[in-house]
């Protein structure tokens, strides 16, 4: 249904926009730094489901309503940007409790199960700005109208990027984590990195908030 020639075209497109790190990346970078490997690992599966539902939204029509509307546009950007800044808030609040929460085997601050992180990165990647864009503009692009179903073929090309940034959040949060793990040696540095993914957060949360278009 999807042409060899068109897949391969927006595999290539797919890759240089996830090649730049934008807010899920940042995301799981942050997570990773303040939480640890497992989380970092279940936000990067968070935010590649919250970016298939804007392909989905896409493919049945919404996706562009989001994207042709300031007003939804700003909603969906404003609320993304709030939650990071909320997540933020948190993981720096709690930096000093890193080193008791690895001891005991459990993240910082208020307990956090697997599925209450994928979802906290199900929320990001659906109001990921750069998602919005990408998946409204970008993608029907590369549909081929005459093979009809173009529903299907959009839910069959969305897997292309959605595949790649699950490798390549994965990868961001395992180095992010990896490096967390020689700061935890010592209390002081395991403090500054938690602090650290928490200001990151924030930092990104407010960058979302101030920054895309303005009509």
């Amino acid at each position: 249904m999807v042409s060899a020639d068109r897949l391969l075209a927006f595999a290539a497109m797919s890759v240089l926009v996830i090649v730049i790190p934008g807010p899920s990346v940042l995301f799981v970078i942050g997570r990773a730094l303040a939480h640890g490997r497992r989380t970092a690992v279940a936000t990067a599966l968070g935010n590649v489901f919250g970016s298939y539902l804007l392909v989905v939204a896409v493919a049945v029509g919404i996706g562009s309503l989001v994207e042709r509307s300031v007003t939804v546009y700003l909603t969906v950007k404003l609320a993304g940007a709030a939650y990071l800044v909320y997540l933020g808030v948190q993981a720096f609040r709690h930096r000093k409790e890193l080193k008791a929460a690895a001891i005991q085997s459990r993240p910082p601050g208020p307990a956090r199960g697997d599925l209450r992180t994928v979802l906290d990165g199900a929320l990001v990647g659906v109001t990921n700005p750069k998602g919005v864009v990408f998946f409204a503009a970008v993608l029907p692009q590369f549909v081929d109208h005459s093979a009809g179903h173009v529903p299907l073929q959009m839910l069959l090309l969305g897997l292309v990027p959605i595949t790649i940034g699950l490798v390549t959040d994965t990868l961001w949060g395992l180095t992010a984590s990896a490096a967390r793990s020689w700061f935890a040696r010592s209390d002081r540095r395991l403090s500054l990195i938690g602090g650290a993914g928490g200001c990151t957060m924030i930092g990104l949360g407010v960058t979302v908030a101030v920054t895309g278009r303005a009509e």
